[in-house]
């Protein structure tokens, strides 16, 4: 496995608040990742146009029946405005099924097109490096495919067919109010025009603090999951006040930044009302000069015209004062949604050859043609010249060439920092490297598809991570068709079967969040029975026995040996009592492999580094 680009080490992920990528473009990336937003939308947007139509018959009804039901005639014609109002309700009927139909229409649509939408930022989460996700807390990462998510999705479920429904209220009303009144319809817009001049600036004002807005709610949901794992480590040091005082901060940081929003939103509103206010005032001054003849033009306006234009004026200024409220929302939602494609947007710096999943099909898409999947039977692992920095680091590893035999097990020691577990997460493809090659079987690393290379390639971290449920369902995860049968026989050949049958409910002992119902070696003779019923053929152990006590390391030890039995096995050890029952043992030391032999034979070396750290080790063991 090779690579040219170390900036792919250093990827950060996108969509803070230095993101300055317009609105339009936003939301144009957006609906072309989630295209079922816009299935159907003509049918949508014809019940919109519909159900907006539908509104004028209000003050159309109200200028026929003053005009010809009331006024015009010397005796009110009762039967007409009967007739009047009985079409209009007819109207307002079919407008409001209209209006049901299109919010049903929408809701489907923005949900449908959302759960895709989490699924590809989800499943592009997991397909970045360990390195790349750890550039932002683990509850920011969980916050935008949330909270974010959710700020899209009211939008989309209500906000952005508003939008739609306003301006083609806003038009036909224009329309409408030509048709009466070419010149009253000129006054409402003179009227309005430095309104939405004025909006046009202060919504550039509120998209950047609504995207300040989601950043501090990011922060704040990281801040509040890490106290909440880092609970006991807070509590040891005494140090839940100075933690409580940080997140307090991260709170005010939040309400902060939503006051900031605030004072332009409610400029906004202002602008609108008084616009609302001034533009009626206006509309009933010059309409009554206009029916008088006070101004000298012949319009003919009625009395029944002018209330019918008053009612339009209304209905002009509902949709610009809804319009301005739902663009707020919709600069809060694109800011949630540029955070959520700048998780899409974060190179994903581990690719599957084999492709990405459908989400619909669970089929793979666009393998690329020289993926390649692991031989049958064991498996031997080279590395040559061998190259990692960490971002604005120095170099860690420095061209390493090892050769590891098929179902031989190899020890790795060292000092810390010396690159053992880098090139634990390296040789199981958690990271790539700078340069150099993995090959697995022969095969390039980068080049087997991750269904293969996880089937068979296990790694057991220094903790073992369990899952909040019983040991039989973290054992699953290992084989997830395995029977109860099976996952007792593992525990039995790992000599393990004692400890089970300790535990009152056996398999179905609930392990709690993290495994922290159980000990620390607990949980990794969990770990360790779980990497057993993968039957992987390649398995790295990375410290797997560091956290224990030697009570619990016997045991361990012996688990590890039944696990390795006929596989390829790496083992980081911290513990010699490990790597004593290595093949082979390759002692790294600043990045450089310096050592490399038998127990026996690097003892033997009276100057050597492995002796040296032999005879502490004894030395610190025998005290």
């Amino acid at each position: 496995m090779s690579t040219t680009a170390p900036e792919k080490s250093s990827s950060r992920i996108g969509g803070e608040e230095s993101n300055d990528e317009g609105t339009l473009a936003t939301v144009r990336r957006g609906l072309a990742l989630t295209p079922a937003a816009l299935k159907g939308i003509w049918i949508t947007l014809a019940l919109a146009a519909l159900a907006t139509v539908g509104k004028v018959v209000v003050p159309v009804a109200v200028q026929n029946v003053l005009d010809r039901g009331i006024i015009a005639p010397e005796v009110p014609d009762v039967s007409f405005v009967v007739k009047a109002c009985i079409i209009a309700g007819a109207v307002l009927v079919l407008t409001a099924s209209c209006n049901v139909l299109m919010n049903r229409r929408l809701f489907r649509m923005a949900e449908t097109a959302l759960v895709t939408l989490r699924k590809r930022a989800f499943r592009h989460i997991h397909d970045l490096s360990l390195l790349t996700q750890g550039t932002e807390q683990r509850g920011a990462l969980v916050s935008r495919v949330t909270s974010d998510v959710d700020t899209v999705s009211q939008f989309m479920s209500f906000g952005g067919i508003m939008l739609v429904v306003m301006s083609l209220q806003v038009v036909i009303a224009t329309v409408v109010m030509v048709i009466y009144s070419p010149l009253l319809a000129l006054t409402v817009w003179i009227c309005y025009i430095p309104v939405l001049l004025l909006m046009t600036m202060v919504q550039r004002l509120i998209r950047a603090r609504y995207q300040r807005v989601r950043t501090m709610v990011g922060r704040l949901l990281g801040g509040v999951s890490e106290s909440l794992v880092g609970a006991a480590t807070l509590r040891a040091y005494g140090i839940t006040g100075a933690n409580r005082d940080r997140n307090r901060q991260h709170i005010k940081n939040v309400r902060d930044a939503q006051f900031r929003v605030l004072k332009p939103q409610s400029l906004s509103f202002m602008l609108s009302e008084t616009a609302d206010g001034v533009a009626t005032a206006v509309v009933i001054v010059v309409g009554v000069f206009l029916g008088t003849g006070a101004l000298g033009i012949d319009v003919n306006l009625t009395a029944g015209q002018l209330v019918a234009f008053i009612f339009l004026v209304s209905l002009f200024s509902q949709p610009v004062r809804m319009g301005i409220e739902m663009l707020t929302e919709a600069q809060n939602a694109v800011a949630g949604w540029r955070r959520v494609l700048g998780i899409l947007d974060t190179p994903a710096d581990v690719t599957d050859p084999g492709g990405a999943i459908d989400p619909k099909t669970g089929e793979r898409l666009d393998p690329e043609p020289d993926a390649v999947t692991l031989p049958e039977g064991p498996l031997n692992v080279s590395v040559h010249d061998l190259r990692y920095s960490y971002p604005d680091g120095p170099e860690v590893l420095h061209g390493l060439t090892i050769e590891i035999p098929a179902t031989s097990h190899i020890a790795i020691v060292g000092e810390t920092g010396s690159g053992k577990t880098t090139l634990a997460k390296l040789v199981t493809r958690m990271m790539d490297p700078v340069s150099g090659s993995v090959l697995i079987g022969g095969q390039r690393l980068d080049r087997i598809t991750f269904d293969s290379l996880r089937l068979r390639v296990v790694m057991v971290p220094q903790e073992g991570f369990l899952f909040d449920t019983t040991i039989a369902g973290n054992l699953l995860y290992g084989k997830p068709s395995a029977t109860e049968d099976e996952m007792r026989n593992a525990m039995v050949e790992l000599g393990l079967g004692d400890w089970l049958d300790r535990l009152e409910r056996g398999l179905a002992t609930p392990v709690g969040q993290r495994g922290e119902s159980l000990s620390a070696g607990e949980r990794q003779l969990v770990s360790l029975a779980r990497a057993y019923l993968a039957d992987p053929d390649v398995i790295v152990l990375d410290e797997a026995t560091s956290a224990v006590d030697p009570a619990a390391d016997v045991r361990l030890q012996q688990a590890i040996e039944g696990l390795a039995r006929g596989r390829t096995t790496i083992t980081i050890a911290h513990r010699l009592s490990t790597a004593e029952r290595a093949d082979t043992i390759l002692v790294l030391d600043q990045g450089h492999l310096v050592e490399q032999g038998t127990h026996a034979e690097l003892v033997g070396l009276p100057d050597g580094i492995y002796a040296g750290l032999h005879r502490s080790w004894v030395a610190h063991r025998t005290t």
